[in-house]
């Protein structure tokens, strides 16, 4: 049975192929090339992945970026499609629902939502409700340096704070706008903010949603 994760991952390899490596993207200072990159380097060199969170790693991230960005992209596309090696642990289903989920259903939109023409996708209930699950454990970490308090809603009333303060700003959503919302990816999210008026512009402004 094909999981969220190995869907979007398709759709995203489909997406990066058919942009061309020099397409824009939401991810700022980098084209189409740049993120296949990213996501293959994530998943094939965990040596250098760790330089996305650890700040001593991250010269090595770089150097490895490097050399991943210069290969063909026919190439990366390939690689990112086939998946992960076959010893790693994103082979097993539960890590791969776990862990790329959000970060190719994200990645998706980003190469999406960069191009002047783009149309919401219709996303069915049942994948709303996983990425609302996993916002729903990820939120404070998303929103841990927000200058404002961050409330979470869904249009059927659910809530998850994903910052403690005040004064407090509502975004409401679904699930899929809310997790690119708490992404960093707040002019690309279709959501409405409710609160102060300038703490609402603080936050639609903010450099600090995300990891």
């Amino acid at each position: 049975m094909s999981t969220h994760a190995k869907r979007e991952r398709l759709l995203l390899a489909d997406l990066l192929e058919t942009a061309g490596p020099d397409a824009p993207t939401l991810c700022e200072g980098w084209r189409t090339r740049d993120l296949a990159a990213h996501v293959v380097v994530r998943e094939r060199r965990p040596d250098a992945a760790g330089g996305m969170l650890v700040k001593q790693l991250a010269p090595r991230l770089e150097r490895v970026m490097a050399e991943f960005t210069a290969k063909p992209y026919e190439e990366l596309i390939q690689l990112l499609r086939s998946g992960p090696p076959r010893f790693s642990p994103f082979n097993l289903k539960q890590v791969d629902e776990l862990s790329n989920t959000v970060e190719f259903y994200v990645h998706t939109e980003d190469v999406r939502r960069a191009q002047p023409d783009w149309t919401p996708r219709e996303l069915d209930p049942v994948f709303q409700n996983a990425l609302w699950s996993r916002l729903e454990r990820t939120a404070r970490l998303m929103g841990r340096s927000v200058p404002t308090g961050l409330v979470l809603r869904r249009p059927d009333g659910q809530t998850v704070v994903a910052h403690r303060g005040t004064p407090v700003v509502t975004v409401t959503g679904d699930p899929s706008e809310l997790v690119l919302f708490a992404y960093g990816r707040q002019d690309a999210a279709r959501v409405d903010l409710a609160g102060d008026e300038e703490a609402v512009t603080k936050l639609r402004e903010s450099k600090q949603l995300g990891i």
